[in-house]
């Protein structure tokens, strides 16, 4: 029997290798070649030569019959927000508000509560701090507590009920940073902002919490006396970012790292979450300012002490006040002090003023706020008030008395 060609064709003379022979050829050389695999591969791994990490990892965790084992990444992560931090976080301080106990119980001087503060100045060996007058009201010493952990006695220069500022004064020793104000006028809705405090007291001292603007010049009502009748209208500056007990006085910075708010307080209702409330650092400057070189903030006065026409009975307003029946809002006089604006230019008690300048006047809220946001010690405002029943304007100028 012959062997065919590709083409079919019997070639009975020509003989070709046997199937035996291919096997015993192509079995020595596989043998050949593992065992210069065996001999070389060591070597191999030992001079890197393996291609990829990988590679090399695998045949030398075989070798030493050893166990896979995790790999530890170091990150060094920089972000705007982090920057941001870096420049501001030490300029952030804890304040501890310590009140007297009882002498009569043995009891010594404690402290009341925490609260935040900023570093905004340091000028020869004093640095000064902003912080809430909430924060240090009623305390008999204070105690400043720096980023890095350093304790230092502090005085109080100066506080201001209506803004909730107030200034105190430490040894600017070993302060090495103070804070840059950015300006809060220029801020839109939305864009990011961080907030630095001491939440909960100065366990959690530095701590940093992140969200945006969410809303601009809102007005929340404040009772500055605790007698159910609004004094004042606070504007702040709405934010996400997590402001608790503890933050009040504390920093909210924007992204360049920049102090744009004075973080007051948030609204605490079971059905809200995220409404933190913060001072903008415009309107703070000048009441800053004020407390540190004059010990308040001075603003100007008529001399006079008021109540809401609301307040007043129906039947009061009429027989004892003789108002025309479309007038039923208004700031009341009872009682004008003497030597002051009011008494000089004749205004009486039970006289209802009713507009400053052009401005009309509904309550005693409203007056105050023009008074102190439009007016200045020394201005002349023009007055319009009605007595027994008759309208009457006069001009006075304000002086810086304590009562309106």
């Amino acid at each position: 029997m012959g062997f065919y060609d590709d083409d079919g064709r019997v070639d009975r003379n020509r003989r070709g290798p046997s199937k035996s022979g291919y096997f015993l050829a192509s079995l020595a050389g596989l043998i050949l070649g593992a065992l210069l695999v065996i001999a070389v591969l060591p070597k191999l791994v030992d001079y890197n030569l393996l291609p990829g990490e990988a590679g090399n990892e695998q045949v030398q965790i075989e070798r030493n019959n050893e166990q896979p084992r995790g790999q530890s990444v170091s990150l060094n992560v920089t972000t705007d927000v982090t920057k941001a931090v870096d420049k501001a976080q030490d300029t952030v301080v804890g304040i501890t508000n310590i009140q007297s106990g009882n002498f009569w119980e043995g009891e010594s001087a404690q402290p009341a509560g925490t609260g935040s503060g900023v570093i905004y100045k340091k000028a020869g060996n004093k640095a000064y701090i902003v912080t809430n007058n909430h924060v240090i009201e009623g305390a008999q010493q204070l105690e400043v507590t720096l980023a890095d952990g350093t304790k230092l006695p502090a005085k109080l220069r100066g506080t201001d009920i209506w803004s909730d500022l107030a200034v105190i004064e430490v040894d600017g020793k070993n302060i090495k940073k103070v804070a840059e104000f950015g300006d809060s006028d220029a801020l839109k809705i939305g864009e990011p902002v961080i907030a630095i405090g001491n939440p909960l007291g100065l366990e959690f001292s530095g701590s940093v919490t992140q969200g945006v603007i969410s809303g601009l010049e809102r007005t929340i009502p404040v009772d500055i006396n605790g007698d159910n009748i609004l004094d004042w209208q606070a504007e702040v500056l709405q934010t996400d970012a997590a402001i608790n007990p503890g933050n009040s006085g504390g920093a909210l910075v924007n992204i360049a790292g920049q102090v744009i708010g004075i973080n007051s307080m948030k609204i605490a209702q079971n059905a809200v979450e995220g409404i933190g409330l913060s001072i903008p650092i415009n309107f703070a400057k000048p009441i800053i300012d004020s407390l540190e070189s004059k010990g308040e903030m001075i603003r100007p006065a008529m001399g006079v002490q008021l109540r809401n026409v609301s307040e007043v009975p129906a039947y009061h307003q009429q027989e004892t006040l003789k108002l025309p029946r479309n007038i039923t809002e208004g700031a009341m006089i009872e009682q004008v002090l003497p030597n002051t604006p009011a008494s000089k230019a004749g205004l009486q008690e039970l006289d209802v003023i009713v507009k400053m300048d052009h401005q009309e006047v509904r309550d005693v809220l409203e007056l105050r706020k023009y008074m102190y946001n439009e007016k200045k010690v020394g201005d002349r405002v023009e007055v319009t008030f009605y007595r027994n029943g008759k309208q009457h304007t006069v001009t006075m100028t304000l002086t810086s008395e304590e009562t309106f």
